[in-house]
């Protein structure tokens, strides 16, 4: 059996944890407003595989992405309840042992649209451009940095619509006058993690691309 499963079957996972977030929401309203955005992502992705394919690492990964964001917007990401499933499962306490004041889920997420989108776009840019490796990385890291500008920018735009209390529990920021800054921050280390597959060799000088790139 391989190690990385077909693209259909990292749909139907993912589609199985995303009908499971949905299994007696709890703030039904601003689970949807979240996953506004991922609906509409998929789409987009299923129309470019078709166009332009993908590899069964790469559909992976973007896949893995949104299975994670789907478990965030069920609780409104600042509000997911690792450290006690961590605690529960092996007693220890993450948040206890890091000294966190805050729900740091969030950061998880950003940092992972960083990863799992990052040999996507490589991929994408080797296919359609015939770029090598490194550039393809530059371009990739600029992508998601400029994607995660975005969309802060577009939570912005929702809370300026919202009161004060929506506004919070749509951002999630608890507090913290730096998260926007800090999330872009978690996506772009999230997608500079892939730069240890393209280091030069030591003997050819040869720039290796990630596994799964095209």
């Amino acid at each position: 059996m391989p190690l990385i499963p077909p693209k259909s079957v990292s749909t139907a996972l993912t589609l199985a944890v995303f009908c499971a977030t949905w299994i007696h929401p709890i703030w039904p309203a601003e689970q949807l407003l979240h996953c506004s955005l991922t609906i509409a992502g998929v789409a987009l992705l299923w129309r470019h595989v078709k166009l332009h394919g993908a590899s069964d690492r790469d559909y992976l990964l973007i896949m893995l992405f949104v299975a994670v964001h789907s478990v965030a917007a069920r609780w409104l990401y600042s509000n997911v309840p690792y450290d006690r499933w961590l605690t529960a499962a092996f007693g220890f306490s993450l948040e206890h042992a890091l000294g966190w004041k805050r729900n740091n889920f969030d950061r998880l997420v950003h940092f992972l649209y960083g990863f799992c989108l990052t040999p996507a776009v490589m991929s994408f840019a080797v296919q359609r451009w015939a770029t090598n490796a490194r550039v393809s990385f530059v371009i990739a890291v600029s992508a998601i940095m400029v994607t995660s500008l975005w969309y802060e920018w577009f939570e912005w735009l929702v809370a300026a619509t919202l009161s004060a209390q929506d506004a919070e529990s749509y951002n999630g920021q608890q507090g913290d006058m730096w998260d926007a800054h800090k999330d872009m921050l978690a996506a772009t280390l999230g997608s500079l993690a892939w730069s240890i597959q393209i280091r030069p060799s030591r003997r050819s000088g040869v720039v290796s691309p990630p596994s799964g790139a095209r």
